[in-house]
Parts: structure tokens; sequence; C-alpha cells
């Protein structure tokens, strides 16, 4: 096997409390520390080993918060100590993507860094592993950041979409025209057939100086005008004043706080298969059906007349359902959840609220 490339770096985001996944992401051990498919392998595990074949397994970093270091410990007892970001407080992705970068600045100033969610799923590893690294060859040789893009399989309102502009030098890179953050399922389904938007995977590839450049003008010019324009501060200083004053960083996601800000940044139409692990809904479209439709994941059921569904059951506990089509049926310790599939993620917000102010924070 090639020699990897040692300027190449990762930082695989794993904070989020995935609750459009609830009950069975739940705050104690959200989606991306769960094993949804029988694998053996959690989503995290999966996306560190699969980003393992890109860029040096020590130079993996992954950012959490610290009521899950435990977690990512137990999964990945692998990692390497330094290469464990823990947010002090959560403050969205644009905050732990910096704390990152400038720790591996410390390493290399000049690194080519992928930045990929956890909760993702990927079909085709040599497309995927060819993709990434021509995006890593093209943000080292350019001053830009690049957003990996998938051509849309259907009109799926629960992810985020692309609108390609003009070509650039290379085949399948582009400008971008617009972002547009799940859409209405008929707006979807007109973007899915102009052939002109693709689904925004959320992995983002750019050159530590260039990050640098975006994120300083949302962070540090807001809360330490001298700190960075003034070379004489290092790495370690910078480092230092973000660990004090964490909680006061804005609470924004890095594309939306950052990338759609910045004019160098750009599409690649990606060929690998994709799939983000975010919803009941994306759940079921991944998997693979019964003959009836139905998705049984890890379930001991018992079904008949059923079609459509979703069932996520705990080990050792038996379903028997009869007449169903079209819903979610999940539990998970002490809440079940029966609710129709179809545009979950509202109802689910909703019940969590209700669950939480009648019953108790203890159920989420």
């Amino acid at each position: 096997m090639e020699a990897l490339n040692q300027n190449n770096f990762c930082i695989i985001l794993a904070g989020g409390k995935g609750k459009r996944l609830w009950p069975s992401s739940r705050k104690d051990k959200p989606k991306q520390f769960i094993d949804f498919f029988g694998t053996g392998r959690s989503l995290l595990q999966s996306t560190f080993d699969r980003m393992a074949t890109v860029v040096p397994q020590d130079h993996i970093y992954i950012c959490t918060c610290a009521e899950y270091v435990h977690l990512v410990k137990e999964q990945l007892p692998e990692l390497n100590d330094r290469c464990l970001m823990v947010e002090p407080v959560s403050r969205n992705t644009a905050g732990s993507v910096a704390w990152a970068m400038l720790n591996i600045q410390k390493i290399n100033m000049t690194a080519n860094i992928v930045i990929v969610p956890s909760d993702q799923t990927i079909m085709g590893d040599g497309a995927f592993q060819k993709n990434i690294l021509e995006g890593l060859d093209l943000v080292e040789q350019q001053h830009i950041a690049l957003i990996m893009g998938i051509r849309p399989s259907r009109p799926e309102p629960g992810y985020g979409y692309i609108q390609m502009g003009n070509n650039h030098d290379r085949e399948n890179v582009f400008a971008i025209q617009s972002f547009v953050e799940k859409p209405e399922r008929e707006f979807a389904r007109m973007f899915m057939e102009s052939g002109e938007f693709l689904w925004n995977t959320g992995i983002i590839l750019c050159g530590a100086t260039y990050l640098r450049e975006c994120l300083r003008k949302l962070f540090f010019e807001l809360f330490a005008p001298g700190l960075c324009e003034n070379h004489e501060y290092t790495i370690d200083q910078v480092i230092g004043f973000i660990e004090r004053n964490y909680a006061s960083l804005p609470n924004v996601a890095i594309d939306q706080g950052v990338l759609q800000q910045s004019d160098e940044v750009y599409v690649m139409k990606c060929d690998f298969g994709w799939a983000d692990i975010g919803t009941w809904h994306a759940l079921y479209e991944y998997s693979q059906t019964t003959p009836d439709d139905n998705i049984l994941l890890q379930s001991e059921v018992v079904m008949e007349n059923c079609r459509n569904n979703i069932v996520c059951l705990p080990k050792g506990h038996i379903g028997v359902i009869n007449g169903l089509e079209g819903y979610i049926v999940a539990e998970q310790g002490d809440v079940l959840l029966i609710c129709p599939k179809e545009d979950s993620s509202a109802l689910i917000r909703k019940y969590i609220n209700e669950v939480g102010i009648k019953y108790g924070e203890k159920y989420m």
C-alpha cells in the first residue's frame, strides 16, 4: 500500500446529541456511538476506520464534549490522547474546528485538513478514497475550501443542497451558486430534477492556512483583535486564549457560519455513495428492506399485514405488530416511540420537548 501523505490531517466531529433519532439516540449515548446495522462498529468507529485509509491514523483528531470522552476512549482505544479535543462547553462545529485546527498547526503549519461528521455512512470505499485524495491534492495547490457533494437520488427534505455554478479548472469541481438548507419536499424534488444541485455531505477539505483565515473573521477579530494580527503570539498562546474564552465563542456551524461567508469555496461532485444517518427517514432509505418494505434494525419482530415501517428494539425484546403502515417503532431503555415515519423530525422535536417538560430530562 502506498504511504499516506504526512501533510494530511482529519477532524472528526463527534459532539452532537443526535436528538432526531430519539429514543434510540439518547443524551447519554447519542447516535455516533451506536451500531445501528450490526456491523460490530459504531458510526464513529466506522468513520475513524474509513479516514485511516486516507490520512495517517495519528493525524486523526476527534472533537467531542466532556460527557462523551469515556465513550470515545472506550470505542477508540488506539486514539492518541493529544488527538482528543474536548470542548469545555458545546459551541457547535465552528468552535471545535477552530480548536482542533490550531492544535494541528502546532505540528504542521501548512497541513491539509479533512473535516468530517461522525454520523454518516459511505458506500464505495475506493471511490471515497479517490475523491478525498483528489480534493486534498487540490486544496494543497490552491488557497480554497472544498465541500464534497453527491448527486441526489431522491427528493430528501432532511438534507442540505448546493447549487453548482461555473466549472472550476478541475472537471468535477464547481463554483457554488447557492446553499439551501433542508428544503420542503417539493423544492427538493425540483432541485433533484434540475440536475444543478448536489447534496451537501458536510465533508470539507481545505488547507490549514486558508481555514485559519476564514475562522479568524468569525472568532478572533470579535474577541481578541490583536491576537492573530500580531505574529509575536504563538499558537500555544492562541489555543490558551480559546480555552479560557470558549464559552464566549459564537454558537455557529462551520458551514453556515464560515464557509458560506467566504469567497473561495467550491464543491466537488463525488462518485461515492453517501447517507447522513441523522433521521429515522434517512435510516429507512439507507437500510435493506424486507419483502414488505419494512426495516428491522437488529430487532426480533413478528409482523403481519405491515408495510413501510422501521423498527428498532433493544436486544432481548420481541415485538409483535399487526396492521401498521408507514410508522417508526423505536424503543430504548425507558422510552417507546411509535409515530408516523413521514417527516418525523418535526414530530420528534415536539415529543422530546413535551416529554422533557412533563416527565423530566432523564428521558432525553
